[in-house]
């Protein structure tokens, strides 16, 4: 569990980091960031699993292949423009703080798995991540802290929309792992990778029609840098991390562990946005906090009584 535990919260910390690529590229579309993100991702992925290729090959059937496809759109590309555009709409705090929200669905479904710790049990864990959710959400619609209130609603709403993609994934993801164990939890994040890069580059000819912003030689190196850091860092590094924790934790406690993408996209985003956090926003930063503190007490109680 400790080492489960230390690798969701590596993968948190290098998983916040995509929250800052939005603001760091404003001048490119959430399309074109997502396009560039995993163009590098699907081409790193594939140089580092090339050597294993012909083994590997052989245990990928049908099903892994159709696995990979929905994984690949739903965890990477489809969450990955819903989430650049929740950014430049309403905000890194409150996207990641919505994203946050996330272990109340994976949480609910990992208990209906057999010895898992019972609903009622993480009823406390999950009315504290809920209360977060209600003051993130309430900042963003009655005092968004950057941008118009129009704004922040549609970057709440998109929120929301890239939480139910993430989701799919983690719970998809979660079951794959499960089920494939001749494949190690790295070479799936690499073919998960791969996978995504086809996708992406598919999508080329329309992330250059998404915007009308002519860039100069300058503009176009900064966002290559900004797109190979988030796919070795988020993609490479932290995925893999978070593969391994998915094998070493239940998935009622793996929904947990995301929230410290949550904790450290907020430092992060205090930080690029030089202010403090709003009294709403501090109250969702304990209650999440309070919501995987408990989480982990839970497991560990049902682990001894088990």
């Amino acid at each position: 569990m400790a080492k489960g535990i230390a690798c969701g919260a590596g993968a948190g910390a290098l998983w916040g980091l995509v929250f800052l690529a939005p603001e760091l590229a404003r001048d490119f579309t959430p399309l074109q960031l997502a396009v560039g993100r995993y163009c590098a991702y699907g081409l790193i992925a594939m140089a580092l699993i090339a050597p294993r290729w012909p083994m590997i090959r052989s245990k990928i059937t049908r099903r892994e292949g159709f696995a990979l496809v929905w994984l690949a759109l739903s965890g990477n590309v489809v969450y990955y423009i819903l989430l650049s555009s929740a950014v430049q709409k309403g905000g890194i705090a409150m996207a990641s703080l919505v994203i946050g929200f996330l272990p109340v669905v994976v949480t609910i479904v990992g208990s209906r798995e057999h010895g898992a710790v019972p609903l009622r049990v993480l009823a406390p864990s999950l009315l504290l991540c809920c209360a977060g959710a209600v003051c993130i959400g309430w900042q963003a619609i009655m005092a968004p802290v950057s941008g118009t209130p129009g704004e922040a609603v549609q970057g709440f709403f998109l929120a929301v929309g890239a939480l139910i993609s993430w989701s799919a994934y983690a719970i998809g993801n979660n079951r794959c792992l499960e089920r494939l164990s001749d494949i190690s939890a790295h070479d799936w994040s690499l073919l998960t990778g791969m996978m995504t890069g086809a996708q992406a580059m598919v999508l080329i000819p329309i992330a250059m029609m998404s915007s009308s912003i002519a860039h100069n030689l300058g503009a176009w190196l900064h966002f290559a840098a900004i797109c190979a850091g988030v796919a070795v860092l988020a993609s490479i590094m932290g995925n893999s991390l978070w593969n391994r924790a998915c094998r070493l934790l239940p998935l009622t406690m793996v929904g947990q562990m995301v929230l410290f993408e949550t904790l450290f996209a907020l430092i992060y985003g205090f930080i690029w946005e030089q202010r403090l956090p709003t009294m709403l926003e501090l109250a969702a930063f304990a209650l999440v906090v309070m919501s995987v503190l408990s989480c982990i007490a839970v497991h560990q109680k049902h682990q001894r009584t088990r």
